[in-house]
């Protein structure tokens, strides 16, 4: 299979050092690293972002990705500005030290009870002015940049599933902006095809997401993100289908089975990524043998 397999640094890893974190992801088996801001920090500048970017490389893993993800709906314009700001300066350092991509998502965010939320506090379409606004400018950084701003449907958010994040995309309508495809977040919106969605997307697919999904409702604490392959994602159909569409970039591991990682792994972000990348070996050999049975 052509995908190549990463890791969020994200969970207790965000509390290590960055050669920590590479030592324990390479010596696990992964082939990339998705970065967040606590890591490749805008507010440290040039040289502190290229150090850890050098320091991945130089394992011989790839920087995959950067996880700059703000809510970009808020009632406080200075606010919402700021985050765009942030995430822009994430799109310029990126591009600085040759990363191909930087995350971004919609909003308002359903966890942050400090959110505005639609009808009661801000309509649907003011919303989506601001989510707009927001991608136009990221758009006109990537373009600068040379760096793809791979966008996220999240559940709960006015681009959520599917036909909400093709809205998005297709209403920038911008090579610079592309889609990190998170099966997961389509599985709450009933989006369980996966493998018409990966065709749909075809070539606006950037990166990838490693995360299951059980539920179809989207108010938190009514659904979970599972340990891979205990949800609704169909796992031969997400590998296989993205081999028939020629990508080959990187699929991440976002850890986010919380009461199973505090409970059973005592919160070790380590045990999470060798636990994840024994179950990611297994379902690719289950799809690469079923794609063996259909060509026979």
């Amino acid at each position: 299979m052509s995908v190549r397999i990463s890791f969020q640094a994200s969970l207790g890893y965000n509390e290590w050092p960055a050669a920590k974190v590479i030592a324990s992801l390479k010596g696990i088996g992964y082939e990339g690293i998705e970065w967040g801001t606590t890591h490749f920090d805008p507010t440290k500048g040039l040289a502190h972002c290229r150090e850890v970017v050098d320091a991945t490389r130089d394992a011989g893993l790839e920087v995959c990705r950067i996880f700059a993800h703000e809510d970009l709906v808020s009632l406080d314009e200075a606010e919402r500005q700021g985050r765009i700001d942030h995430t822009v300066a994430v799109i310029e350092l990126a591009g600085e030290c040759d990363v191909s991509n930087v995350g971004a998502m919609s909003g308002p965010a359903p966890w942050n009870p400090a959110a505005p939320k639609i009808p009661r506090d801000i309509s649907e379409g003011a919303a989506w002015d601001q989510v707009l606004d927001a991608y136009r400018q990221f758009e006109v950084a990537g373009r600068k940049s040379g760096v793809k701003v791979s966008s996220e449907g999240v559940f709960g958010m006015v681009a959520n599933d599917f036909f909400s994040h093709k809205f998005l995309i297709d209403t920038i309508g911008s090579e610079f902006i592309g889609v990190n495809y998170d099966p997961s977040h389509g599985i709450l919106g009933g989006n369980f095809d996966i493998a018409w969605n990966i065709r749909q997307w075809g070539e606006h697919i950037v990166h990838c997401h490693l995360k299951d999904a059980v539920g179809i409702s989207q108010v938190p604490g009514e659904f979970i993100f599972p340990l891979l392959g205990e949800g609704r994602v169909d796992w031969t159909a997400f590998f296989n289908t993205l081999d028939e569409i020629g990508f080959d970039g990187y699929a991440a591991v976002e850890f986010e089975s919380f009461a199973y990682l505090a409970k059973v792994l005592g919160g070790d972000p380590e045990a999470a990524a060798r636990i994840s990348m024994e179950q990611v070996r297994a379902l690719q050999s289950a799809a690469a043998d079923a794609g063996a049975g259909l060509h026979k």
